[in-house]
């Protein structure tokens, strides 16, 4: 094979008070990463607290021009079917296409003439994590606004699979050793911004530091959400 594989599994904690630490989740992921420079992303989230449940299944293909191709995506809420679906991006055609389905929203087909975007957002943090390939820290510390193209503005991505659009600032704030459960890494800072007029799905989405492998595989070591959420996610395995 002439592919190179990244796995791992991050665990999702709470920082609430009196739930500090308590795990509330987990992700596995795995990366392929293909001569030609496209990537295959693919991940299983679960999100037990809070009710219901969230279940999510993604694959999404990110092509050598770091531009992304298709993406598929699984969800159950609660342990019952709340959609599928498959978003692709037409270079030829400038357009973003979604065939989708769901028992809330029947059989969904839409095509939209796409704006200049910089990523598909697919929810998985590991997700959250490579996008920061977008960041040029050769610059140093800078902020830079980031366009998306997501199957769901939920901040759960708890909604049936249909076109979404969402701005975000990212800011890289420097570099830093991280230690974790799964070891130490030399890593870059990041912060996201939900800056947005109306917030990410009608609703500001609080500020998310991340923390990333100082490398091309750009792995979440450790990431923070403050605000509501207080949540935290942290890298407890990796092989590659």
């Amino acid at each position: 094979m002439k592919h190179r594989n990244v796995r791992g599994k991050i665990r999702y904690s709470s920082m609430k008070p009196g739930m500090e630490g308590q795990e509330r989740g987990r992700e596995w992921f795995n990366f392929s990463h293909h001569e030609d420079g496209s990537v295959i992303m693919s991940a299983q989230c679960e999100i037990e607290e809070p009710d219901p449940t969230v279940l999510r299944n993604i694959t999404c293909h990110i092509g050598p021009d770091r531009k992304p191709q298709n993406l598929l995506v699984h969800l159950t809420l609660g342990d019952e079917f709340l959609g599928s679906g498959w978003m692709r991006f037409d270079q030829a055609s400038n357009q973003i296409l979604c065939e989708s389905f769901g028992p809330g929203i029947g059989r969904n087909s839409e095509t939209r003439e796409a704006v200049e975007f910089d990523a598909f957002g697919t929810h998985p943090v590991v997700g959250d994590g490579f996008t920061t390939r977008l960041m040029d820290v050769s610059k140093g510390p800078h902020k830079r606004r980031l366009r998306f193209y997501l199957p769901s503005p939920d901040h759960r991505g708890a909604t049936a699979p249909k076109i979404a659009y969402l701005e975000m600032t990212m800011e890289y704030v420097g570099e830093v050793e991280k230690t974790v459960e799964a070891g130490t890494f030399q890593c870059r800072h990041y912060r996201y911004v939900d800056d947005s007029d109306d917030g990410m799905g009608g609703t500001r989405h609080p500020d998310m530091n991340m923390w990333v492998t100082a490398d091309d595989d750009a792995i979440l070591v450790y990431s923070a959400i403050d605000g509501y959420m207080m949540n935290c996610y942290e890298l407890v395995e990796l092989e590659r």
